[in-house]
């Protein structure tokens, strides 16, 4: 594909389908909004529909297509194909000049493998997050290692993520090292400050961030959140026993926005339901979320993005799973990957809620995921290379060539 003209924009499709991509690709698609030298075309396929359409406008994101492609339980084969198909008819009728996904979702992995199909090149933003184990967490590590086959830029969000995609032979020269979008969004959704917390607001305690477990008349604030696939079933109901044991302590607020999924909750709502000291609530919009991480004390969770958010207020994450593509916050000591067993989920919680020297060391330990600034980067490289005098196809060396 030849460089597009300098004078004209560079038509930027933008595919993101659950909400943590929106989250992500919101700070990419509003500086693409907000200057000349981008058109953003955002798809969003729908795969998490009604948690986007909470969000998207709260995000300053304008959707150009929606598509519709959930099914009630469907299979993770059923869905790519059915996203494959979509997408290149999209990309067909569109013909943008690059594609832009996000992360290791199916949705991700469908836009990556349409526009190559199509022989467009695609940025890959939150690129080389590995966890070495190809079906842990699944499909994510492999959804993110075969984009990284794919991929022509690849925006890593920390040095190891780069140092994970050169060991696998991808150009030096198409690695990026950005930071993670996720802080840029979470630093302007708190200075737009609309979100309204989950927590109970009958004190006026503020958040706090100099790493102090904040002391209120009322309990320490746990947030929640858990929906991993390979958590689900037992595993996940030995959490929420484990969460049922923290909150039979007296002292404790538990939060849990409850994921759409059925199966997350055929899991918790038996265990949860109803329990003394813990509230489950639906999925929070982003704003509403970022006000409740901010006033909580301590995160449990499954998931990803949270890992990188929680460092930024001064609040310690418990990550419950075997393995983490994040093991920067447990390197610096902000995050502890503590597995599933609810015994260890019980007692990492009570130290940290017990004991103020480790709970501080945790808060402390500062952020390796970003400085807000990782959006400017990525489109910063992306104009460079389409303003240059020089093909920016699929790629240009190295041995994913296409010459």
């Amino acid at each position: 594909m030849s460089t597009p003209p300098t004078t004209m924009p560079v038509h930027a499709m933008l595919v993101l389908g659950t909400r943590p991509e929106a989250i992500k690709l919101a700070p990419v698609a509003r500086a693409m909004a907000a200057g000349p030298q981008f058109e953003p075309i955002v798809v969003t396929t729908g795969q998490h529909r009604e948690m986007l359409h909470q969000m998207l406008g709260m995000l300053g994101v304008d959707v150009r297509i929606a598509l519709d492609v959930m099914r009630t339980r469907q299979q993770l084969s059923d869905l790519t194909a059915r996203l494959v198909r979509e997408l290149g008819t999209v990309l067909r009728e569109q013909r943008p000049d690059l594609v832009v996904v996000q992360g290791d979702t199916t949705t991700a992995l469908a836009g990556a493998l349409a526009a190559f199909y199509e022989k467009i090149p695609v940025a890959h933003v939150e690129a080389g997050l590995r966890t070495g184990v190809i079906d842990n967490p699944f499909p994510e590590e492999l959804n993110r290692s075969l984009i990284g086959r794919i991929a022509r830029w690849h925006f890593a969000p920390t040095p190891a993520a780069a140092r994970h995609l050169t060991d696998e032979g991808v150009p030096d020269e198409q690695v990026f090292i950005t930071g993670n979008t996720v802080i840029d969004n979470l630093l302007w959704v708190l200075a737009e400050g609309s979100g309204t917390s989950a927590f109970r607001t009958d004190d006026n305690a503020c958040p706090a961030r100099d790493g102090d477990m904040i002391r209120r008349a009322g309990p320490k604030r746990i947030l929640v959140t858990l929906h991993r696939r390979e958590n689900q079933g037992e595993r996940m109901r030995g959490m929420g026993r484990a969460l049922t044991r923290l909150a039979r302590r007296g002292d404790v607020e538990i939060v849990l926005p409850l994921h759409k999924s059925p199966a997350v909750r055929d899991a918790l709502l038996p265990e949860l339901d109803g329990q003394r000291g813990v509230k489950l609530v639906e999925p929070l919009d982003y704003l509403d979320f970022a006000a409740t991480l901010a006033e909580c004390d301590l995160v449990l969770t499954d998931s990803g993005g949270i890992q990188e958010e929680a460092p930024s207020l001064a609040k310690p994450s418990l990550v419950l799973r075997t393995t983490t593509e994040r093991p920067e916050a447990v390197e610096a000591g902000a995050a502890r990957l503590i597995g599933t067993d609810p015994d260890a989920i019980v007692t990492w919680a009570e130290r940290l809620l017990d004991d103020p020297v480790e709970y501080r060391r945790m808060a402390t330990a500062g952020n390796p995921f970003g400085d807000g600034e990782a959006a400017r980067r990525i489109l910063g490289q992306l104009a460079e290379d389409f303003a240059a005098d020089v093909p920016v196809g699929l790629t240009t060396s190295g041995p994913y060539s296409t010459a």
